[in-house]
């Protein structure tokens, strides 16, 4: 029996998620839409997860989307399997799989070897912290083949580096190497070829140590507050932030401090 074209990994409160189809170069074919969405699901509605790592088997993080797919979609030949079969009766698994309109409620990691093209770009935009090894490199390029980068790069792309280097990105569907990247802000560390998964791994440890509901909590006011001007953004930021002070672990991080010792947080 084959593996799952994603693999859930859990260790502790860190949760790292796989995409497992390396001789395709981790392209997104229904089953890993189906199985993503399945797990942010799980991860969402889990609060034992406090850190979560995407990252791609094979040394690859993904092409993108698999367009042999999409191409016998188009001519019409039946479904080959349960996922297929689920995504063509719910297309929207696959917005959510990508974070489209879907968002992640934990910190979210991105470890990078290797190409992240098409989809592996729009689903890294929906990520916290981004690491890529030397060796990787990036890009959007639908275009090229007339196709829209419908996963919202029109929109989160702009927002996140420079729009002139977004429209360059956008438009032109050309591939950088990763000190590139780093230097456009699209990714926030480049590291060792091989070395983006052992990074990211403490950098996942780190957050999962701190109070859970303060990094969620920071993660929510972040998102609810994107592009509001700002005396529309701070009530929202007091009043998430004062459900966070008004909690136990934020009377338990103190008391830690002062007493010298480890905080043991309970997410509540």
């Amino acid at each position: 029996m084959s593996e799952p074209a994603l693999l859930v990994d859990r260790d502790g409160h860190i949760v790292t998620l796989t995409i497992n189809r390396p001789r395709f170069k981790n392209s997104m074919n229904p089953e890993v839409f189906c199985r993503l969405a399945d797990a942010w699901e799980m991860i969402n509605g889990d609060d034992e997860v406090r850190a979560v790592i995407l990252t791609g088997a094979g040394g690859v993080f993904s092409a993108g989307a698999d367009l042999s797919y999409t191409v016998r979609w188009r001519a019409g030949e039946p479904p080959q399997d349960e996922f297929e079969a689920r995504f063509r009766n719910d297309m929207s698994v696959m917005w959510k799989g990508l974070l489209r309109d879907y968002r992640c409620n934990k910190a979210l990691i991105a470890a990078v070897e290797g190409p992240c093209i098409a989809g592996g770009v729009e689903i890294l935009e929906s990520t916290d912290i981004r690491i890529a090894g030397e060796g990787a490199t990036f890009g959007i390029s639908e275009v090229r083949w007339s196709v829209f980068p419908i996963a919202g790069s029109t929109v989160r792309l702009r927002r996140q580096i420079p729009y002139t280097k977004a429209m360059e990105l956008l438009l032109t569907g050309d591939h950088y190497p990763a000190a590139e990247a780093l230097q456009m802000g699209l990714i926030g560390r480049v590291v060792a070829t091989g070395d983006a998964l052992a990074t990211a791994r403490k950098v996942a440890a780190r957050v999962a140590a701190n109070g859970p509901l303060a990094v969620r909590g920071i993660k929510r006011a972040v998102q609810e507050t994107d592009a509001l001007p700002e005396k529309d953004a701070l009530p929202i930021e007091f009043q998430i932030g004062m459900e966070v002070a008004m909690s136990e672990d934020a009377a338990e991080g103190p008391r830690a401090f002062v007493e010298k010792r480890v905080p043991q947080y309970k997410g509540r």
